[in-house]
């Protein structure tokens, strides 16, 4: 793994006991591997387990006239000397005796918590990263931050399913299952499986999840595609990318009418936001298996030219 050559280093430590609080500076802080800080109210075994703010923001903030701590953002370390919204989900960051992997780019706001009613305002949500700990030990004010590039792993992918009756837990999601199935037996990583309502802003809040704070190379949903009024995934996704591919949604349909002359009533659609590519599969637990085993191997090719990693 190659280093960057950065000049950054920890400028405080901070630790709440509970979550949407500020957080308190403390002298040194103690990190366990797949956990996070002890003592903090956002250890666990997720994957924000410490977050990262730069000082540089927080100063920003603090020239608006606002007086604010080190913690006011609810922040675990921060840090000055690098801009830390440009480094990639993936990148590791030596801090101390502990190592770190970035996983997440800012977050979503659910709602505003007590120290955006305090502050007027929340930098955290845009301007914060957050990492898994990946190994150990003893962080402090002072210390030294090494980064290290990305390396090159296995194609992470977000899972969607979209129902209202799999949502209010009325049934047993089993298409979701199914997509991590195949997608891990073809070497991908899955990062998260969510369930998500027949609501168009909550399919589009995932996604952008997924696409632009998770930074998934690949993202699959289940469900929504068909001709009821609540089937709204492919307005969701078209909402979303950038760039449409309409070819997958056609070779998808066209196989599947080899199956069943049914699947001429699917509206599933793909597209490219940034460096993710979206597809939108049938809610069938049959259908997607189909549908995967179809696609996987010009897929995979497919990442790999929107990834770098192959080239026409």
């Amino acid at each position: 793994m190659d280093k960057m050559e950065v000049k950054a280093e920890v400028l405080a430590v901070c630790i709440s006991e509970k979550k949407g609080t500020e957080k308190k500076e403390i002298e040194k802080a103690v990190l366990k591997p797949d956990w996070g800080i002890e003592g903090d109210a956002h250890a666990g075994k997720w994957h924000r387990q410490v977050s990262l703010l730069a000082f540089e923001k927080i100063d920003d903030f603090r020239k608006k006239g606002a007086e604010v701590d080190f913690g006011a953002f609810g922040e675990n370390i921060i840090v000055s000397g690098i801009d830390l919204k440009s480094l990639p989900v993936g990148t590791v960051l030596e801090i101390g005796d502990a190592i770190l992997k970035v996983t997440q780019i800012g977050k979503e706001c659910h709602s505003h918590c007590n120290i955006y009613h305090k502050m007027g305002d929340c930098i955290m949500p845009r301007e914060g990263i957050f990492a898994e700990v990946l190994k150990g030990g003893c962080i402090q004010k002072g210390d030294k931050i090494n980064v290290i590039e990305k390396e090159v792993g296995p194609y992470r992918v977000g899972i969607i399913t979209v129902s209202d009756r799999a949502s209010q837990g009325v049934y047993e999601d089993k298409s979701g299952p199914v997509i991590k199935e195949l997608v891990e037996e073809a070497g991908m990583e899955v990062i998260d499986c969510l369930i998500v309502p027949d609501e168009k802003s909550e399919i589009v809040k995932k996604l952008l999840h997924f696409s632009d704070q998770r930074q998934a190379d690949l993202i699959f949903t289940t469900g929504g595609t068909g001709f009821s009024k609540r089937d709204v995934t492919p307005e969701a996704t078209k909402q979303v990318v950038e760039r449409e591919v309409p070819g997958i949604g056609e070779a998808l349909r066209s196989y599947s009418m080899t199956i069943t002359p049914k699947a001429m009533l699917s509206r599933q659609t793909a597209g490219i936001r940034g460096n993710t590519l979206i597809i939108n599969l049938p809610g069938s637990p049959k259908a997607c298996r189909e549908n995967i085993e179809y696609i996987m191997k010009p897929l995979k090719h497919g990442l790999g030219i929107l990834s770098g990693r192959e080239s026409d």
